[in-house]
């Protein structure tokens, strides 16, 4: 089961240089000439700062799209839905995983090596937010 544990995110800002123009993934070229505006990840990962929080991910159900130490990015204001990438408390635990809303509710891994969890009425469970990005250091 993939855990998570949850980051304390800052209030202040840290603004880095951002390139102006597309960087091609082929030829290198020299980006020094092309620095221009700044630009601040929680500008573009975060869309409701006081809902949101970060999360660091342990563990490899969700591994064909999340990876253990991956930073996520989670909202509490959005709703969930069917599909959707929850981190949730199931019976006290952490965990991230895929909601599937057919036929009741079960929290599905994306790595087909993990059973799904069917809630039933005896679990406790708790959606505290959607997975709304992931930052991955290669």
């Amino acid at each position: 089961m993939a855990k998570v544990s949850i980051l304390t995110p800052t209030n202040s800002p840290l603004e880095l240089p951002i390139v102006t123009s597309k960087v091609p993934a082929g030829f290198p070229s020299p980006a020094e000439e092309y620095l221009g505006d700044t630009l601040d990840l929680n500008q573009i990962m975060v869309d409701n700062p006081t809902a949101t929080f970060f999360a660091r991910v342990q563990g490899e159900s969700m591994t064909t799209t999340i990876f253990p130490d991956d930073i996520l990015v989670v909202d509490r204001s959005v709703s969930p839905k069917h599909g959707s990438v929850v981190v949730a408390i199931v019976n006290n635990e952490f965990t991230v995983k895929r909601l599937n809303m057919n036929d009741g509710l079960t929290l599905v891994s994306d790595n087909p090596d993990y059973e799904p969890i069917r809630i039933t009425g005896e679990m406790d469970l708790t959606v505290w937010g959607v997975v709304t990005g992931i930052s991955r250091k290669l």
